[in-house]
């Protein structure tokens, strides 16, 4: 198939234009699938048949295949199955301050964070920008509710997925299609120093989430083999770059792992680490998963690590923990399906 919902406007102008449509009704396609949400053609009201049924097969959407219901605060995470079976998870969750969405962007991954259930099973495949877009799509459809933000850290590594998370990006963010801003969108990574001083040069505005989680190598090195590529000192410096170019502070993730890195000596070495770096560190209590021995850290733990950051001046806040009585790790739900298969 052509894959038009992965299409820039005028890309899709052309393909059609090029099969003796007008314009304005590419212009139009375009706005039902990226303003209107449409899961198919036939529900483009004001296309004329020849055009929809012309299309019909060119536009992608994904299926619900299962979801899990906080019954604490109303998050949500979906379970939804590709065109080609792969199954990828999403997670909508209602905050004051808007609705906000986390998206995969691959299925599977080769990363190999070691407290993290998508890359147990290995890397299956990119993502398409039509498939990471109708994540966000296919959730303000079935719960009618409009997203504020857009975060891309669920299964996956989002810059080893570069192109598509481009047009993705975008894409959503474009006057034509939902526009949303584009500092309402993170993009989260383990640390792919030379694609971080890529994106960097992108001169988008999202806000990039760095997860670091270690303040050491070698302690980094235990939790996450980007570690073995990368140093921290190398990472930081493309963090660096990154805020020069943009002016965007980057986010610094920290998953508290209790007994590994969430002792009050391995706070005041991150906050030696981070000191003149222009950032914000997110405490993110782990969420255990049953393959692998790592516990979330207990609640005083957590607060004394918040607190040493905050006596040495680190920008800190704890993230708060939604969906924590659902599978809330990152490929929990995918794999409890998958393996029950």
């Amino acid at each position: 198939m052509t894959d038009i919902k992965s299409m820039y406007e005028p890309e899709l102008i052309e393909y059609m234009t090029k099969q003796g449509f007008p314009k304005f009704r590419a212009v139009q396609v375009y706005e039902w699938m990226h303003k209107h949400f449409v899961k198919e053609t036939s529900e483009m009201t004001n296309i004329p048949k020849n055009i929809r049924e012309g299309l019909k097969a060119d536009i992608l959407s994904i299926e619900e295949e299962t979801r899990q219901v906080s019954q604490k605060d109303g998050t949500i995470k979906f379970l939804f199955r590709m065109p080609d079976g792969q199954m990828i998870e999403s997670v909508f969750m209602r905050y004051h301050h808007g609705n906000s969405v986390c998206i995969s962007s691959q299925a599977g991954c080769r990363m190999g964070c070691r407290f993290c259930a998508s890359a147990i099973g290995g890397f299956v495949r990119n993502l398409t920008a039509s498939e990471m877009l109708e994540q966000v799509y296919a959730i303000m459809r079935i719960t009618g509710e409009r997203v504020s933000n857009v975060v891309v850290m669920g299964t996956g590594e989002p810059l080893d997925n570069y192109d598509n998370l481009l047009r993705f990006i975008r894409i959503l963010s474009s006057e034509s299609g939902y526009h949303i801003s584009q500092r309402n969108i993170t993009v989260s990574s383990c640390g792919l120093v030379p694609v971080i001083r890529r994106l960097a040069e992108e001169k988008l505005t999202i806000t990039f989430a760095l997860s670091l989680h270690a303040p050491t190598d070698e302690e980094r090195k235990k939790l996450m083999p980007i570690a073995e590529r990368y140093t921290i000192r190398e990472t930081l410096d493309a963090c660096r770059y990154y805020f020069d170019v943009t002016g965007r502070r980057v986010t610094f993730e920290y998953s508290l792992v209790r007994g590994e890195n969430d002792s009050e000596n391995h706070a005041e070495l991150l906050s030696e680490l981070l000191k003149n770096m222009n950032g914000h560190v997110n405490l993110i209590p782990v969420n255990p998963v049953k393959e692998r021995n790592f516990q979330k850290s207990n609640r005083d733990s957590v607060e004394k690590f918040k607190n040493i950051l905050e006596k040495n001046r680190i920008n800190v806040t704890i993230r708060k923990g939604m969906g924590s009585d659902i599978d809330a790790a990152c490929g929990q739900l995918r794999r409890k399906y998958t393996d029950n298969r």
